[in-house]
């Protein structure tokens, strides 16, 4: 190696080779490292989002329900203002003062550390403003505008349900699934826009801008080479129909409730609406915090989506659920009946019927028909008291296992955040409401569902779905393809066939006949379609609530559920309408006109008056107001005992430690830090 060495052309070609490398080394530093260092420390170049458009979405008939409208935000880097900018002409193009030009800098400035990044100032610029600042743009250092899409309906309706956009809050961008976001960005807030917020939001792109000496932008930097490009997000295709959607949002209108249809052979929702609601494009509107702030103290909650949130008591809409469990288990047949003269009089008689004298409950479709409670009440009990398991605990929890296995007391998956599981009792909770001393008397109500027995409206159009398929459901879902891919992964898991219950095909006949007689000859007649075959159960659902530490009952829920035809089943529905009367009032009424909708696209004139009557009525009831306020002034009250116990405290521990100081006595080490905090 010594020799090597001590030639001398050899060490020339090791002086050479290494120049030669240290030349390649500095290229490629020059020419490829520089270029994102400089974009790195952003010295002299602008790094810039560019902000894909967001997927459409389609609904069943190819309409687009959600648009995007492009949109200007003026954003700027403090540490690339000038010391003495002239913002005069900024702020007549703005049609802001220079005060208040100057406290929106500072309120946008302080919410961002870093003063190297960009924050935005002033949003949602309309096309004129926009067109004044892009011709003096260039002359501010450090401003700059950006375009970003916002959604706009042109069906101006599904607000819950499609949900709406908005910039991302500091508390969402600290959740792991939202590291990529960055402050100022949009994301999906509620509905669909947020459940599918990977697939909607598409894939962001980079531009990079040369700046001048003065921080001006000057043009694309390396002729694009290091640009990404934007991609839009992938399309949803829906099974909703937008114009039935629309219609029964007008039915609903003035109304507190919710209507929810599925097509029983997919599990695809043809609509959900809930009352009260908002149009989707008030989120884009000048005026969005005060509306929306408004909307979230209103009595009547119109951002909360009944649909799959508000548990309600069933009513007699549950009886055909009641009667498959009986006639499964065998404790009766379609002739089983029971003599009922307007009450249940063996657990005491204090369960009445709406009808009296002999016939109405001779057998199971009669008692459908006219919803005898006495009947269903009677049918929990033979369940919870079925001699096969000689133990009330172990009846209940049979009875509690068919329940859930028509998707009662869990959640049914849709695809929607944030759903509610309704609730089904069992052994546990009346042994802890009772003390392990109960009987069958004692909440044979849940037959005819009162008592214990919560559901969603989703889950009664589920039920429904069951019962018309005779056994199968596939769990409800708006989406049917993804992109024009209907097995996406996403929605995958809504192709699958449930089959929870394996009850015999003559017992669903058989309370599909009883649903049939309730609509041609019992208590819900109103939901006639001629020459459609519809299988009905009307409820009506005793409601109470505590006013003023006070028990009160309001008037009830109407209650409606159905699917038609009764052969090939092709919309199953629930309806509720809050402190409106009997099932057969509202909630019937309007199924029955979203069903005729649907199924023959047409309304006729005999049905005009009940459509305009649906239209135009208002059934809130001022009530509903009184308790709001009341809960807000209890709640208000009881804030103010908190913060009294607190400031007292707070004052107390001051004077104590007043004391101790004097005294020369230290403050006990447990109480410093709470002290410090409470400063």
């Amino acid at each position: 190696m010594a020799d090597y060495f001590n030639n001398r052309h050899n060490i020339t070609r090791v002086i050479f080779v290494a120049i030669c490398v240290v030349l390649i080394l500095r290229l490629f530093v020059v020419q490829v490292v520089s270029d994102y260092g400089a974009v790195a420390q952003g010295q002299s170049i602008s790094r810039q989002v560019i902000y894909p458009a967001r997927g459409s979405l389609i609904d069943r008939k190819g309409k687009s329900i959600l648009q995007n409208t492009l949109n200007y935000n003026l954003y700027f880097t403090p540490k690339l203002l000038g010391k003495n900018m002239d913002t005069a002409s900024l702020c007549k193009i703005l049609g802001v003062t220079d005060s208040t030009f100057v406290e929106t800098m500072r309120r946008a400035g302080s919410k961002e550390q870093n003063k190297n990044k960009a924050v935005v100032c002033f949003k949602d610029l309309s096309a004129e403003r926009v067109a004044g600042l892009q011709e003096i743009i260039g002359d501010y250092a450090g401003f700059e505008l950006r375009e970003h899409t916002v959604r706009s309906s042109p069906f101006a309706c599904g607000g819950l349900v499609v949900g709406y956009t908005a910039e991302i809050s500091q508390k969402m961008m600290q959740d792991k699934k939202n590291a990529s976001y960055n402050r100022g960005d949009y994301i999906g807030m509620a509905g669909l826009e947020s459940f599918y917020e990977e697939i909607l939001v598409g894939q962001r792109g980079v531009k990079y801008l040369k700046r001048d000496n003065l921080n001006r932008l000057q043009g694309s930097y390396k002729n694009g080479k290091l640009d990404t490009i934007a991609k839009k997000g992938a399309d949803l295709d829906l099974y909703m129909d937008i114009a039935l959607q629309q219609y029964a949002e007008k039915l609903l209108k003035n109304k507190i409730g919710s209507l929810v249809a599925i097509d029983p052979n997919t599990g695809g929702i043809l609509a959900m609406a809930s009352a009260p609601t908002f149009d989707p494009n008030i989120v884009n509107s000048p005026d969005r915090s005060k509306l929306m702030s408004e909307m979230l103290v209103d009595a009547t909650k119109p951002l909360y989506n009944r649909a799959v949130l508000a548990e309600y008591a069933p009513g007699s809409t549950f009886k055909p659920l009641s009667a498959l469990v009986a006639l499964d288990q065998q404790l009766i047949t379609p002739s089983f009946g029971l003599a009922c003269s307007g009450r249940y009089s063996t657990c005491g008689g204090k369960i009445k019927c709406t009808h009296s004298g002999g016939g109405h409950a001779s057998n199971l479709g009669m008692a459908m028909a006219y919803s005898c409670n006495s009947y269903f009440c009677h049918l929990f009990r033979l369940a919870v008291d079925n001699p096969k398991y000689k133990d009330k605990n172990k009846g209940i929890t049979v009875w509690n296992e068919y329940m859930h296995k028509f998707g009662l007391g869990q959640k049914t998956d849709v695809d929607l955040p944030n759903e509610r599981p309704g609730s089904i009792p069992d052994a546990a909770l009346y042994n802890k409401m009772y003390k392990n001393n109960w009987n069958s008397c004692m909440n044979c109500m849940a037959g005819m569902g009162q008592g214990e027995v919560l559901l969603t409206p989703i889950q009664m159009a589920n039920a429904m779905c069951i019962i018309a398929n005779k056994g199968f459901y596939y769990t409800p879902h708006f989406v049917r393809a993804i992109g024009g891919d209907s097995n996406h992964i996403k929605i995958r898991k809504y192709l699958e066939k449930h089959v929870p219950v394996h009850i015999a095909d003559s017992s669903f006949f058989a309370v599909h006949a009883g649903m049939e007689a309730v609509v041609r000859a019992g208590t819900g007649t109103i939901a006639k379609i001629p020459d459609i075959e519809v299988c009905g159960k009307t409820g009506t659902v005793e409601n109470y609530v505590t006013i003023n530490g006070k028990y009160t009952k309001l008037k009830n829920h109407s209650m409606f559920v159905a699917f038609a035809p009764r052969v090939n089943p092709k919309i199953a529905i629930a309806v509720c309408v809050e402190n409106s009367g009997y099932g057969a009032t509202w909630a019937g009424p309007i199924a029955a006109l979203v069903m005729q909708k649907y199924l023959t696209d047409t309304i006729p004139k005999y049905r005009k008056a009940l459509e305009n009557k649906m239209f135009n009525s208002n059934v809130i009831p001022k009530i509903i107001y009184q308790i709001d306020s009341a809960k807000k002034r209890a709640q208000r009250i009881k804030d103010e005992r908190k913060k009294y116990v607190v400031d007292s405290t707070n004052n107390f521990m001051r004077i104590r430690d007043s004391i101790l100081k004097s005294r020369n006595i230290p403050i006990p080490k447990k109480d410093r830090n709470k002290n410090k905090h409470n400063k």
